[in-house]
């Protein structure tokens, strides 16, 4: 089983780094989804599958948003003056996130993530823009936006640029250094999501050998293998595709795959 969920995560690895580069969207989006779907086939019960499935796809971020950190602040994207305020409390969010998380159903994360997954993907879907119109908010803001945005990307399993990007844009940062500070805070939420998740999956008996907490180390090996190596291609064919359409009909698919998540709850 180990090589069968290492073969089939590297394969999800191709479609989520390719996807990252092409759409600009976080890996997170595709991973948790697609292991919802093929964990339970390998024989992983029902109440471990949705923690199992957000803390691996965690864990793969550490590695995808480290290399994107480090771009971003040689490329001097990163406003660190902000970003440092955002991070402390992304850390203290994404670790409450990942406490909740284990004392939540595995049914209530699966309705969580749907609905959440639903709302980003009708902003992408209907191309929401939000204008640059107000100067930065005040100290406490921006940690209270930090500690909410660790919080929820925490609970999904996603690096929270989805949430950061439009934020921070309203709030007069340049496209650039909004990715670039997303990015960064997406490695915080990675690195203290994953290690909550780790923390509260060690007392779990129902969790199969090669389980680090939540995370699946077979499926997580997998998943960095390819991601980073496609990433490059997205984006090359990002110049030659038309991405606002193939956004929209991304998001159409995600808005699908929740509603179908949703369902074989009931």
């Amino acid at each position: 089983m180990f090589f069968t969920v290492l073969i089939a995560c590297a394969v999800l690895g191709c479609l989520a780094g390719f996807l990252a580069g092409l759409l600009g969207i976080g890996g997170g989006l595709v991973i948790v989804p697609a292991l919802v779907y093929l964990l339970p086939s390998l024989g992983f019960a029902t109440e471990v599958v949705m923690p199992v499935a957000i803390a691996t796809s965690l864990a793969s971020i550490v590695f995808t948003s480290a290399s994107g950190t480090f771009a971003h602040h040689k490329n001097n994207n990163i406003p660190w003056s902000i970003a440092k305020q955002l991070m402390a409390m992304i850390a203290v969010g994404a670790l409450l996130g990942a406490y909740i998380a284990d004392s939540l159903s595995s049914e209530l994360l699966t309705y969580i993530f749907a609905t959440a997954v639903t709302m980003l993907a009708s902003y992408m879907l209907f191309s929401v823009k939000i204008e640059k119109s107000k100067p930065l908010p005040s100290h406490w803001m921006i940690k209270t936006i930090g500690l909410g945005t660790g919080y929820i990307s925490s609970l999904m399993g996603i690096a929270g640029g989805a949430i950061l990007v439009p934020v921070l844009t309203y709030y007069s940062l340049s496209i650039r250094q909004a990715i670039g500070t997303a990015t960064v805070c997406g490695f915080v939420v990675a690195v203290f999501g994953a290690t909550g998740f780790i923390f509260t999956g060690l007392d779990q008996t129902d969790l199969p050998s090669w389980s680090l907490g939540y995370i699946y180390l077979p499926a997580l090996l997998g998943i960095i293998s390819t991601s980073s190596l496609f990433a490059p291609f997205g984006v090359k064919m990002a110049e030659k595709l038309p991405v606002r359409y193939l956004k929209r009909i991304f998001a159409s698919f995600l808005i699908l795959v929740a509603i179908k998540m949703v369902i074989s709850q009931l």
